[in-house]
């Protein structure tokens, strides 16, 4: 009866504790109960406690409940604490204990005791060998997580999910899916975790060939597409551009659809300027008694900025905070500053963050350099990117931005003194030899062909084909000026140079690189797919509106804040801004 009771959580269990000798599985079965449904204030570590005052031995099922609840540096003390307790009761040879205790010291962040942990392990099974794999992936130390990896003697699922999921989540996209082909060949058959994290790789990547291919085989093997795969599906495909594929897994989900998998499906709509469709998602999200979380309403903004709807953003953020009691976070204030910046209300923006709760960060502040640079603000651009530079010394953006502030106002002086600046910082750090110092961050576009990802940057001659290249580009260019009346715009670059030389310099951007090697490589009519790591320029993007009218082509281009549709001449977006 008691054990139903509390598997239940119908009860508080710890009042029957006064009435009862219990044994150790049954003190065991509580403290897990303690950690799965939260009884308050009975925390797993004061049931455990009290189950030492009762007289009662831990056995090696105690500890591998205990553990998980010291899950962040703040619990390491307790952790240590009772990697004591097991070491007084000899516990710590038991497989079951030890992983526990990996798993432990890795969640607090503590990889020095992890790995002392596992050096002194007698036998190592696979869950050690996994444990310590996984926890030097999620601290970012990937090449010694492989080099453990590649010593392994065996591996399972769980070994080869733990350094994809590791590659992933530091930004290694392209070895994360190279090591899932090694995967296959392997002969393992990967899970629903080990796929989740393969196609949020193909969705940064803009890898639409191989998300599909996941996707065949999720179909393939029947595996079941629950919430949690769903989500990464909808969000890989959104990332790739194809909004409709993104909108068939939603409606898929059925009732199985949860706030993550609304929230993915409306930040998706709003990368995509769908804002109309976005408000009506969340309608019908609330109207089924979901209620929206923190990432809802980043995407619920992020429409209202790309719609320009600054009365509806500040009903939504007021919705937010009054109604859902959810406390606004940076991303929440940068969507309301970027609000404000596009419609021109800089002084709204100013005030704005004035009242934060929180100090301005990057973010913030980009938000606002966004907007003054739209209404060509130089002043309040230049007291925005100072705050940039004083946060982040080393960001060469801000720098190169600030330059361009100064170069598009005729200040070549100022110009001339930021990009010293830069080079002695450079300069010093390479003595230093902390940091590589300030550098700028190339432009860099990237297209798939036959499910290969082929990357270009501003200016590049590396390609193998690259003659044959520019002679596509020049090609596009002409006949663009010929049928569409095209003339480059030189205000766009913002650098002392001579006519000739901001030509050259406007003329050979990345995504005007991967079009014509799309253009050269593909049937007529094949839809292209662009990512880029920054803003398209204007130029660009009225390049990208030409070719797809005088090419036929739909084009979709990802930069760093949104997706454009473009389609016999016209884009998605609002305006180009």
């Amino acid at each position: 009866m008691v054990i139903t009771r509390i598997c239940d959580n119908t009860i508080n269990p710890i009042f029957h504790i006064r009435h009862l000798k219990l044994e150790s599985f049954l003190w065991n079965l509580i403290i897990r109960a303690a950690l799965h449904h939260n009884l308050s204030p009975h925390s797993p570590i004061s049931v455990y406690l009290r189950m030492r005052r009762h007289s009662v031995t831990p056995d090696f099922h105690t500890f591998p409940f205990l553990l998980p609840s010291f899950h962040n540096p703040a619990h390491l003390p307790l952790g240590r604490r009772t990697h004591a307790q097991i070491l007084l009761f000899g516990l710590h040879a038991d497989p079951f204990v030890r992983t526990s205790l990996l798993n432990m010291y890795s969640s607090c962040n503590d990889l020095a005791s992890a790995q002392r942990v596992f050096d002194e392990s007698i036998s190592k099974d696979l869950p050690a060998w996994n444990s310590v794999v996984n926890a030097y992936a999620k601290a970012g130390l990937l090449d010694v997580a492989r080099k453990l990896f590649d010593e392994m003697p065996e591996r399972n699922v769980i070994s080869w999910s733990c350094l994809i999921n590791g590659y992933v989540t530091c930004g290694r996209n392209r070895e994360a899916l190279g090591l899932f082909r090694e995967m296959q060949l392997s002969k393992i058959r990967p899970n629903e975790f080990t796929l989740s994290a393969v196609l949020s790789a193909c969705g940064r990547l803009g890898a639409l060939e191989e998300g599909r291919w996941v996707h065949a085989y999720v179909d393939k093997y029947n595996v079941e597409i629950d919430v949690v795969l769903g989500t990464s599906l909808i969000d890989m495909y959104a990332k790739c551009g194809s909004l409709e594929r993104a909108k068939l897994v939603f409606v898929s989900l059925g009732c199985k659809k949860d706030v993550k998998a609304y929230s993915a499906m409306m930040c998706c709509l709003a990368m995509h300027g769908l804002t109309e469709e976005c408000f009506q998602l969340f309608s019908e999200m609330t109207s089924n008694n979901i209620n929206p979380n923190s990432v809802t309403f980043v995407g619920v903004l992020g429409a209202c900025v790309h719609g320009g709807l600054v009365d509806e953003g500040r009903s939504y953020f007021a919705m937010m905070v009054e109604r859902f009691g959810i406390t606004p976070s940076i991303q929440h204030y940068g969507c309301m500053v970027d609000l404000y910046g596009r419609a021109g209300l800089i002084e709204e923006a100013e005030s704005f963050i004035a009242s934060m709760p929180m100090e301005p960060d990057e973010l913030i502040w980009g938000s606002l350099l966004s907007g003054s640079r739209m209404l060509g603000d130089a002043k309040t651009c230049e007291a925005a990117l100072k705050r940039l530079i004083e946060l982040d010394p080393m960001s060469s953006g801000a720098y190169v931005l600030l330059s361009n502030v100064y170069a598009k106002t005729g200040r070549w002086i100022e110009v001339k003194r930021i990009r010293q600046e830069m080079e002695a910082n450079t300069k010093l750090n390479s003595l230093l030899k902390t940091v590589k110092g300030i550098k700028k961050v190339p432009g860099c576009s990237s297209v798939e062909v036959d499910g290969v990802i082929h990357e270009f940057v501003v200016g590049d001659e590396s390609q193998e084909e690259s003659e044959s290249i520019y002679a596509m580009l020049d090609e596009v260019m002409q006949r663009l000026r010929e049928e569409a009346g095209y003339v480059l715009d030189t205000r766009e670059v913002l650098l002392d140079l001579d006519e000739e030389g901001k030509v050259k310099a406007l003329s050979y951007h990345s995504e005007k690189l991967a079009i014509a090697f799309f253009l050269m490589k593909t049937r007529p009519g094949t839809p292209v797919r662009i990512i880029k790591n920054l803003r398209i320029c204007g130029d660009c993007h009225l390049v990208m509106k030409l070719i797809s009218k005088l090419y036929g082509r739909e084009i979709v281009v990802r930069d760093c804040n949104r997706f454009h549709h473009f389609r016999n001449g016209s884009c998605s977006c609002r305006d180009y801004w």
